[in-house]
């Protein structure tokens, strides 16, 4: 074996590794595939010959066949089929992939089998992916970046998804999410009339009353239209007895909850028994949120943030203010992704100073109870290491009752403004990573506090020396075309440590019309010159936009992470179409398609095609009588 063949095997196993994928090299602890393999030569001789790597996973066998050079990857009829006579099964990765996975599905009783073509090493490789059933049939499937979508964790999703062509489970809970958002949203507007940022207050206010059912103090069928004691007046009571009980405190915080939630009483329409519904719209929608929405925030613990979800679809629906106050929800993979560039520990400290709806404090409070299973330290968790600010009170009652909801976190969170705080007194909180979001497209000359570098500055000197801050913003934010942005940004590279800009899918926002970027600092340590930073391109996340459903997570989408996280922790090198290394300046756009550089060597076809337009191009000036475009001087 060619030793540039050995370390193509040696990133491919490390690959392996890191996906969690237990594969055997030469051969196969499994006695069926081994003896299956005795007889596997791809000289088509009867003799021995083993793949690079085989193994199973679930009820998959997975076949790994390597090349060193991406020029050895796949080789094609002049139909445009995969070649299968002896030379190329022996010479192109792919083929020779294709070849032991057929062979394997005739003499095995395995009835699934994905075997991989791979080439090329860790900076600039292929990996083809095809499946065979067990008669030999094969579909080719859509290159991969790693091998995270064959886990054992991932690869039934993958099968149902790229291989059949059909929904998942989840898939279809989200759909239906969306679908009763839209089907709550219309039913709070035909029967009461209600303002846009109080429908998401009515469905918090009903979700806090729904956790007294555990301890008797309320039920929905109490709810019976009375007007000596309304079904508001039973809601709002029953809120203010969780609020107590989940200890809410000081008082004058929880006095500013309660007020935000005498919509639900005081509003007239939705307290009377409507001729249609035979019940007041109040107890239709408390019917309807605990069997929708109630049981998935109580029994599944999951980052989603359904609050937020359901926020946000109210905003989409309505063309509501939440634009217009700057307010731009984070998707949830999003702040999960926050949480694994942050790599969270048990013990970290996150503070969000413009939390919203809390959808990154309730990916980071998922992320951290997840790395311990000490009961204490979940406690604490909980308790003391999640902090956030909100300036809206609407969203401020959002966020606070989300936390409520997911077992606690909501003692440390404030109704405040975040830029009218002293910086140094929110360091002595100790917060060790920053997160936020924050107000998009406030800033003006004549308001300059409120461009998104500011914010960004501002929380960057709220956390504790050598902490971590991430905040997702418009790359104009990272440009900085204004005199004040960019004397903000030489003025942080004074203080703080810039250690890479991820520009993101423009699509990130649905509906918003922002190209959002993705920048991450070390805090209160200066940036020294020679710092070379990441600048990665993930336009590509596998995530689209699908009608009627906004935008849509693709399996696609994990691979596609993975590799993200795999640049960004210095795992892997990547192309420069991906990631560029580089000094900065203060004065430079901090974003990938500034410092990109194209470094790639153009193979055989793209160099003979260049040539070959050139000379049609020359043919073509000379028939035009323009010959003296190619004389000598």
């Amino acid at each position: 074996m060619a030793k540039k063949e050995v370390l193509t095997d040696l990133w491919v196993y490390e690959s392996l590794k890191e996906a969690n994928i237990n594969l055997n090299p030469q051969g196969s602890n499994i006695k069926e595939i081994d003896k299956a393999l005795k007889s596997a030569s791809k000289a088509g001789t009867g003799n021995v010959g083993f793949p690079e790597y085989c193994g199973v996973v679930k009820d998959f066998v997975l076949i790994i066949e390597n090349k060193a050079d991406i020029a050895q990857h796949i080789k094609r009829n002049e139909k445009d089929v995969i070649c299968n006579e002896v030379t190329s099964v022996k010479n192109y990765a792919v083929n020779g992939a294709l070849f032991y996975g057929k062979h394997l599905a005739q003499n095995t009783s395995y009835k699934k089998f994905i075997a991989f073509g791979v080439s090329g090493n860790e900076k600039r490789h292929k990996i083809t992916p095809i499946f065979i059933d067990e008669r030999g049939g094969y579909k080719e499937l859509e290159d991969v970046e790693t091998f995270t979508l064959f886990s054992d964790k991932n690869i039934e999703e993958y099968y149902t998804k790229i291989i059949l062509k059909e929904e998942t489970p989840e898939e279809k809970t989200t759909e239906e999410i969306l679908k009763d958002a839209k089907s709550l949203h219309e039913d709070l507007r035909n029967y009461g009339s209600i303002q846009d940022k109080d429908k998401p207050l009515i469905v918090s206010g009903i979700l806090l009353a729904l956790r007294e059912m555990e301890h008797k103090g309320f039920s929905i069928e109490s709810l019976i239209g009375d007007q000596t004691n309304t079904d508001g007046e039973k809601i709002y009571e029953a809120i203010e007895k969780n609020l107590k009980r989940a200890n809410v405190s000081p008082e004058v915080k929880k006095d500013k909850l309660l007020s935000q939630f005498l919509v639900i009483k005081d509003t007239k329409a939705i307290n009377e028994v409507n001729e249609n519904l035979k019940k007041t719209p109040l107890k239709h929608f408390t019917e309807f949120l605990y069997k929708n929405i109630y049981k998935n925030i109580k029994y599944i613990h999951s980052t989603e943030d359904y609050l937020g979800r359901f926020y946000g679809e109210f905003m989409s629906y309505s063309g509501g203010d939440g634009q217009s106050l700057g307010i731009v929800l984070t998707p949830k993979h999003i702040t999960e992704l926050f949480c694994e560039l942050a790599d969270l520990k048990p013990t970290d400290s996150v503070f969000d100073p413009t939390c919203g709806t809390a959808g990154f404090l309730i990916a980071a409070m998922h992320d951290m109870l997840q790395k311990t299973e000490n009961p204490e330290e979940q406690r604490k968790i909980r308790r003391n290491q999640l902090h956030g600010l909100e300036l809206q009170p609407y969203m401020f009652t959002i966020a606070t009752t989300n936390m409520i909801l997911r077992g606690d976190g909501k003692s440390n969170l404030e109704q405040e403004d975040f830029l009218k705080y002293n910086p140094s007194q929110l360091q002595e909180k100790g917060c060790t990573v920053g997160m936020m979001n924050p107000p998009y497209s406030m800033g003006s000359k004549n308001n300059t506090s409120l461009y998104e570098i500011n914010f960004t500055e501002q929380l960057l000197n709220s956390i504790i020396q050598e902490g971590k801050v991430i905040v997702i913003v418009p790359q104009s934010s990272m440009t900085g075309k204004t005199k004040e942005e960019q004397a903000i940004k030489a003025n942080i590279l004074k203080h703080h440590t810039l250690e890479g800009v991820i520009s993101l899918n423009k699509n990130t926002f649905y509906g918003v019309g922002t190209n959002p970027c993705i920048a991450v600092f070390t805090a209160g340590v200066p940036h020294y010159k020679e710092k070379e930073v990441k600048f990665i391109n993930f336009e590509a996340d596998g995530f689209e936009v699908q009608k009627h459903r906004g935008l849509v997570e693709t399996i696609e989408a994990k691979d596609k992470k993975q590799h993200l996280l795999d640049v960004w922790f210095d795992h892997l090198e990547a192309e420069t179409k991906f990631c560029v290394k580089t000094t900065i300046e203060a004065e430079d756009e901090w974003l990938h398609s500034f410092y990109y550089f194209n470094d790639e060597t153009p193979n055989k076809e793209e160099f003979e095609k260049t040539v070959a337009d050139y000379l049609t191009f020359e043919f073509s000036m000379i028939m035009q009588g323009r010959e003296y475009l190619f004389e000598n001087k």
